[in-house]
């Protein structure tokens, strides 16, 4: 979920590209979107019986294993880095890959999950002003304005049209909030990912994401004292052990590769409107899976933070890759 609305800017517009290519472009990236949409369904699933922290190590596990073979191939890369790439290594595989992830799965399992969703469509915003702040890249025009109607629609999908301020205890408590510091740490890693181009091929730099963030996990799940309540009795944990596969694989690895792929034929304008296939189907499972449906006042704010996303990525300022 992480490098969805920044990365996509950075491609370039897809116009000299054939019609046809375009068009299987752009569902693919309606693909990608919805595989992320499926996330909330696993991760609910399992906090019945796991962590959240042990499921983001296992799901960690998974992809780590998968994509050990890729690091391997490309291990000479490794002897160039430096303590700056360290640095932005670090802060990508413990930030935006450990501590968002297990923020992301304590929101949806202590807030609405349909507010966690919907408020991912904050990254870019993240990203922009930290690439501002640590590359001294432009700001968008009008980005002021458009900020704070991103800001009002946070609200709305945090708080509703409610004044949550009188009891503090109740208001760090949210779930929504839990989701903003997933948001602004994966916003952060999209940047640090900006920094390490390069540097480093991709495949590495997502391999080393997930192994590297294995020592953090591991610590935090031994740390956090808690029983590894798995489920008993074999067709238990045959679907426990599935929904921790698809947990990993589909919104995880599966997603990224397809989103990716469809990203190179797809304008940041039209690959905006492909996204709402993330929230879209996120919503929907939640709703039939869990009887959540979204409200008036999260719809109006989903409406105002991905207005201002679109009026963004209609223009050509740089911004995070």
């Amino acid at each position: 979920m992480e490098n969805a609305s920044s990365v996509r800017v950075q491609v370039g517009p897809a116009v000299s590209e054939p019609k046809s290519r375009a068009k299987s472009g752009f569902w693919l990236v309606v693909l990608g979107a919805a595989l992320w949409g499926v996330d909330p369904l696993f991760r609910l699933i399992l906090l019945k019986s796991i962590t959240s922290a042990q499921i983001v190590l296992v799901e960690h596990i998974i992809i780590a294993l998968c994509m050990a073979p890729v690091l391997w191939k490309n291990r000479r890369e490794l002897k160039t880095v430096g303590w700056k790439q360290v640095g932005a290594l670090l802060f990508i595989s413990w930030g935006g890959s450990a501590i968002a992830t297990i923020l992301f799965t304590m929101g949806l399992g202590s807030g609405d999950a349909n507010a966690v969703l919907l408020l991912q469509k904050l990254q870019p915003l993240f990203a922009i002003v930290m690439a501002r702040i640590l590359l001294k890249e432009s700001l968008p025009r009008r980005f002021g304005f458009l900020f704070i109607i991103a800001l009002i629609g946070t609200y709305l999908l945090t708080f509703g049209f409610t004044v949550p301020f009188g009891h503090w205890n109740n208001f760090v408590q949210v779930g929504s909030l839990l989701s903003l510091g997933a948001a602004a740490l994966w916003g952060g890693s999209t940047v640090m990912g900006r920094l390490m181009v390069g540097e480093m091929k991709y495949e590495t730099v997502t391999s080393l994401r997930f192994i590297l963030a294995l020592p953090l996990l591991a610590g935090l799940a031994w740390h956090e004292g808690a029983a590894w309540n798995l489920p008993s009795g074999g067709a238990a944990m045959a679907a426990f052990s599935l929904n921790m596969l698809g947990q990993a694989l589909l919104p995880g690895l599966l997603s990224i590769l397809v989103y990716y792929k469809g990203l190179t034929t797809t304008k940041a304008s039209v690959a905006t409107l492909a996204e709402l296939s993330f929230p879209m189907v996120g919503v929907l499972l939640n709703w039939i899976a869990f009887n959540q449906i979204i409200t008036v006042a999260q719809a109006v704010g989903f409406v105002l933070i991905w207005a201002a996303l679109f009026a963004i990525s209609r223009q050509n300022s740089p911004t995070p890759a």
